[in-house]
């Protein structure tokens, strides 16, 4: 299967999909909120919980964005947060957040490739993921990355975009998700192609079990899921 790309078919995928972060930056907080609801901030407290119970110290936030997972991350005490993302737009709007909240001495930020960590093996005790990973060009790559990068017995933490499977949630998140939201995120955004890529590059990821089974090729043990809001999104753990 061709990977999914936000423009059109010439470059990689990599290129295009920090293109597209960099045009929508400024607007992205403003979008996500929006066309969520809200509840993407509820999404990113039940993952921080989640990551919360194991009492990690030295954590790694992959495709951070603007940042709001690592800030949130930094209500688990005595913990220090290393973010990266491979746009420098999406980087810049975090920083200045991290700035404002007084975080910058518990949160550090790198321009990088999520595929590529610039990290020494077993740096981290736990790693964190969100709305990112149906973003890699080589998804595997990715996540052998990211246990490459843990301690022993070290937690990963991935939420994710995913698809209710039960009606009428199924049939109201179609029509939502693949004709309302990409509407209001052109007018929003400005880029026509950010917000049809979303759909589709949700249709083309490997959700639920599916996922578990990438996850478990990369390695990974103690495979968990948890659907949320009725299978919107779902949170996936596991340990190296």
């Amino acid at each position: 299967m061709k990977p999914v790309k936000p423009y059109s078919e010439e470059g990689s995928k990599k290129a295009q999909v920090a293109s597209m972060f960099n045009a929508i930056a400024k607007r992205y907080d403003l979008l996500n909120r929006t066309l969520s609801l809200g509840i993407d901030v509820i999404w990113r407290n039940i993952t921080v919980k989640a990551v919360r119970k194991h009492q990690p110290i030295d954590l790694l936030d992959v495709a951070t964005g603007t940042g709001d997972l690592a800030i949130a991350l930094s209500h688990i005490p005595n913990s220090h947060i290393d973010g990266i993302d491979i746009a420098q737009g999406m980087l810049a709007v975090a920083q200045v957040k991290i700035e404002k909240k007084h975080l910058d001495d518990r949160i550090t930020l790198t321009h990088g490739d999520g595929e590529s960590l610039p990290y020494k093996d077993a740096s981290y005790d736990a790693v964190t993921v969100a709305f990112g990973v149906r973003n890699f060009e080589n998804l595997m790559p990715g996540l052998k990355e990211m246990r490459r990068v843990l301690r022993p017995d070290g937690q990963i933490a991935i939420l994710e975009f995913s698809q209710p499977e039960r009606f009428p949630i199924k049939q109201i998140y179609h029509v939502y998700f693949k004709v309302i939201l990409p509407v209001i995120g052109r007018l929003v955004s400005k880029d026509n192609a950010a917000y049809t890529y979303l759909p589709e590059s949700v249709d083309a990821f490997p959700y639920g079990q599916a996922f578990l089974e990438k996850l478990q090729e990369a390695g990974f043990r103690d495979l968990h899921q948890r659907p949320l809001t009725f299978g919107i999104a779902t949170l996936y753990t596991a340990k190296k």
